[in-house]
């Protein structure tokens, strides 16, 4: 049984490990590619890791530390994958030109989100005067 539940997630992590090299290989930006290396990392490690909890147990010298970098991956990885993600923006890395809006540059230009106004001149445009709740 633990042998069964062991070769189900290790497979569940290859699975989008190579999914996730897929997914890398055929996206058209380097923000995109960010996005499913995230992913992979996460959905690809993840199960391998819990895969090896499972089958030396929790408290045992493999499983307390697969448990650690669990945990270290799944706080580390999102900030990380922003942290890139911010840099490669601010450095001008430019986007695929198929990608629908780019909402922090609308935001600079002061059209605010989907180029919509920003919220403080809808409210000043209401003739009640009033801000809404």
């Amino acid at each position: 049984m633990r042998e069964g539940i062991v070769i189900g997630l290790a497979a569940i992590g290859l699975a989008f490990s190579l999914s996730g090299v897929v997914g890398i290989l055929r996206m058209p930006d380097v923000y995109c590619r960010i996005q499913c290396s995230s992913k992979t990392i996460t959905m690809g490690a993840l199960p391998v890791l819990i895969a090896l909890v499972v089958a030396e147990g929790p408290v045992s010298p493999y499983g307390s530390r697969a448990l650690l970098v669990a945990v270290l991956l799944l706080v580390l990885n999102p900030v990380a994958s922003h942290a890139l993600a911010r840099a490669a923006y601010k450095a001008g890395v430019p986007m695929w030109a198929g990608a629908v809006t780019d909402e922090v540059a609308a935001r600079a230009a002061g059209e605010g989100p989907a180029g919509n106004a920003p919220p403080h001149q809808a409210r000043a445009a209401d003739p009640g005067g009033q801000a809404p709740p």
